[in-house]
């Protein structure tokens, strides 16, 4: 599993206005069962997402998030071995 973290580098304002984008991006890759979840930082300074795949595969989709790609958004990645989850999550685990 991957850990996603998007870090706004831009004021909201210009973030807001590749909102569309992103979300258009996200759902494309719910579809694709690459994002298994994902939500806004609290306060407002980013997002995460969890991701399936290998680091270079979410890299290049990460890539391709509006958000990157027009520079208002940075983003890092963790790969995480799951050992232990509510049975609930049992998929999250590698």
């Amino acid at each position: 599993m991957i850990v996603i973290s998007l870090t706004y580098v831009q004021p909201m304002e210009e973030v807001e206005k590749h909102f569309d984008g992103h979300i258009e991006w996200l759902n494309r890759h719910y579809q694709a069962g690459d994002f298994v979840a994902s939500g806004r930082k609290v306060p407002r300074t980013g997002g995460v997402i969890l991701s399936h795949g290998t680091i270079e595969e979410v890299e290049a989709i990460c890539r391709e998030d509006p958000f990157v790609a027009e520079g208002v958004a940075t983003f890092e990645l963790t790969e995480v071995d799951f050992s232990r989850t509510l049975p609930a999550l049992e998929g999250l685990k590698g």
